[in-house]
C-alpha cells in the first residue's frame, strides 16, 4: 500500500490457463507450461506492486485433474515459493462431460467437479488458498440447447443442483462463467433464469467476466435478450453506461468471483475453443470498455457501496498469441490495469 495506492483488497490475481486454453490443439499455438506463467506473473510490478496470487486450471499439462495428494503439495509449494496464493480453480467439466447431456456426460461432468472440489479443499488445507470458487459451465452448445430449451434447461440446473451437493461436501462453492457460448449460458436472460432454477445461492452463483458478459449486451447468440440498439455508436459512453447498469442489476446478486478484462465486442477462438468474447490487452486502442470505470459496475452496488462480494479480482487473457504473453510489457500494462481497478474499487484490511 502506498499513498498513490492505499488499498491491500481485493488481491491481484493472474489467470494460469491463458497458456492452455487455445492452445495445444490443431490450429492453435503450443501451450505455455506452467513454471513460465508463473514466471511472467512474478516478474511484473508497477509502482513496486505485484501479482498477489494465481487462479489455475485442473488441466494438462498444468495440472492433472487426478493429482495425487503429495503431487499436489509439490505444485502448490512451487506457487507459494513465488509468493502466491491460489484463488479460484477451473474444473475441466467439457471432456466427456455435460450438464445437458445423457446419464454418462452427466456423470463425468459431476465427477470432474468432484475432482476440482477435492483438489481445492486440499489447497484448503495446505494453508495457500485463503479464498475462491470453482469455476464450472454448462458444457454443452446454444444450438443444441436451443433445440429444447425448456427441457434442457431444467436438465441443466438439476445437474447443477448435484454438482452444489458435491460442493458442499468439500466447503466450496460454485461459480457459472457467463459465456456465449455455453447453452443455458449464452443470454444473461438464460443466465439469470438458470441460477434461478438451481436456487443454491449460498453455494453456486455467477463469474463475470468483464470481457464476455460485454457480449451479452450485444445479444450475441441471444438476439432477443440485446440490450445496446442496433446500430449502437460506441463513442456515446452514457447508452454503454446504462445497458451495463441493466446487466449488471441482473446479474451482480449472483456474483461471486470477478474476472477483469478488455473486449472490442467481437467474438474470437482458436484451436478446439468455440468463439466467444475477446480478450484483448488491457491497453488495446480498439477496447470499448472503460476498464476501472466499468468494473465498478460489478464490484458497487446500485447506490455505489462496494459490496465486497470477492476477495481477489483475476485477469483474464485467454488466446493471446504466445510472443505477446511472453513480452514482460504485457503483464506489467495489465497489473497496471488491476491495481487502478483496486484504487477506484478496493479497500483495506
Amino acid at each position: 500500500m502506498s499513498d498513490r495506492h492505499p488499498h491491500n483488497f481485493p488481491k491481484l490475481h493472474n489467470a494460469m490457463w491463458p497458456g492452455l486454453v487455445g492452445k495445444g490443439s490443431p490450429g492453435g499455438e503450443p501451450t505455455i507450461d506452467l513454471d513460465t506463467m508463473l514466471d511472467l506473473t512474478a516478474a511484473a510490478e508497477v509502482d513496486g506492486i505485484r501479482f498477489e496470487g494465481v487462479d489455475i486450471f485442473l488441466y494438462e499439462p498444468h495440472i492433472n485433474i487426478d493429482i495425487s495428494d503429495d503431487d499436489l503439495k509439490t505444485v502448490a509449494g512451487k506457487i507459494a515459493a513465488k509468493g502466491f496464493k491460489v484463488g479460484s480453480v477451473v474444473a475441466p467439466v467439457w471432456f466427456d462431460g455435460s450438464a445437458m447431456g445423457d446419464d454418462t456426460q452427466r456423470a463425468n461432468y459431476l465427477s470432474a467437479i468432484r475432482k476440482a472440489c477435492r483438489i481445492g479443499s486440499k489447497l484448503r488445507e495446505l494453508g495457500i488458498r485463503p479464498y475462491g470458487i470453482v469455476r464450472i459451465d454448462t458444457a454443452c452448445s446454444p444450438a443444441d440447447w436451443a433445440k429444447d430449451p425448456q427441457g434442457n434447461q431444467a436438465r441443466i440446473a438439476a445437474t447443477v443442483k448435484q454438482a452444489a451437493a458435491i460442493a458442499r461436501e468439500h466447503g466450496e462453492r460454485l461459480a457459472m462463467e457467463g459465456e456465449i457460448c455455453w447453452g443455458g449460458m449464452h443470454s444473461w436472460r438464460t443466465m439469470v433464469d438458470l441460477l434461478e432454477r438451481v436456487g443454491e445461492p449460498q453455494t453456486v452463483g455467477f463469474q463475470a467476466d468483464m470481457a464476455h458478459t460485454l457480449l451479452y449486451t450485444l445479444g450475441e447468440n441471444a438476439p432477443e435478450d440485446r440490450i445496446l440498439p442496433e446500430g449502437y455508436d460506441w463513442k456515446d459512453r452514457a447508452v454503454l453506461d446504462a445497458a451495463l447498469k441493466t446487466l449488471t442489476a441482473a446479474l451482480r446478486p449472483w456474483t461471486i468471483d470477478f474476472h477483469v478484462a478488455q473486449n472490442d465486442a467481437t467474438v474470437f477462438g482458436s484451436g478446439t475453443h468455440d468463439h466467444t468474447g475477446r480478450h484483448c490487452l488491457a491497453n488495446d486502442p480498439g477496447g470499448k470498455l472503460d476498464i476501472a470505470h466499468h468494473a465498478g459496475f460489478w464490484l458497487r452496488d446500485e447506490n455505489g457501496r462496494l459490496t465486497k462480494a470477492v476477495r481477489h479480482i483475476c485477469w483474464d487473457g485467454c488466446m493471446f498469441p504466445n510472443a505477446v504473453m511472453q513480452k514482460p510489457e504485457t503483464w506489467n500494462n495489465i497489473l497496471a490495469a488491476m491495481i487502478a481497478v483496486r484504487d477506484a474499487h478496493g479497500w483495506t484490511e
